[in-house]
């Protein structure tokens, strides 16, 4: 009677690590995709802007045709950018994130001196092909900065349940590793806003 009292105890701690490890398994696989989706948005809003940039690009030409290294230093900022791909099997790489978002970053900067070059020119800003770009482009930034927080948020979700106990038994083994997160240049998860009217004067080396 002992030996099968004891055979029940194995089978019930067996029967009861793999109901763990389900739910771990689960859990975690539900989590991921969370954070991939999430990632595809933030995609989504990066490519937005470097796809309103060519318009923008051409209608300041127009009025302000000897602005050449304006031009040139945001055509080599976008060309970055494209070249920067990151995707969702990179997002436990801190390192690869961080890359993806200074190149981000340096675009952000190269628009910014573009909108310095527009105050020069009146016109070009009375101008409602420019100012409709100006706004749409300016909505994105906002929307980058939105979804650059959501990614912060639910990859947070993931890693908290991530080590959480009994998952964290389980992580490792089921190939489930930490997900990186943006950090922006003053400590918060936040992505700093572009402000085209005024930009920000650059940090003192």
């Amino acid at each position: 009677m002992g030996k099968w009292i004891a055979l029940g105890v194995v089978l019930l701690i067996v029967l009861m690590g793999g109901g763990c490890a389900v739910t771990s398994y689960n859990g975690l696989v539900g989590a991921s995709q969370a954070v991939d989706a999430q990632w595809g948005q933030v995609e989504n809003v990066y490519q937005r802007r470097a796809d309103l940039i060519p318009n923008l690009v051409e209608t300041v030409k127009g009025a302000a045709a000897f602005e050449k290294d304006t031009f040139t230093q945001v055509a080599q900022a976008r060309a970055s950018v494209g070249q920067m791909k990151l995707d969702a099997s990179s997002l436990s790489d801190p390192a690869a994130l961080a890359r993806f978002d200074q190149a981000q970053q340096g675009l952000t900067g190269a628009l910014q001196r573009l909108m310095v070059v527009v105050e020069k020119y009146p016109d070009l800003k009375a101008n409602q092909n420019f100012r409709d770009l100006q706004a749409q482009l300016e909505g994105t930034e906002n929307r980058i900065s939105v979804e650059r927080m959501r990614f912060n948020e639910v990859a947070q979700t993931y890693n908290t349940r991530r080590q959480s106990f009994p998952t964290v038994i389980f992580a490792n083994m089921m190939g489930f590793l930490p997900k990186a997160y943006f950090k922006a240049q003053a400590g918060s998860d936040v992505a700093p806003k572009v402000n085209f009217g005024n930009p920000a004067p650059s940090p003192a080396q």
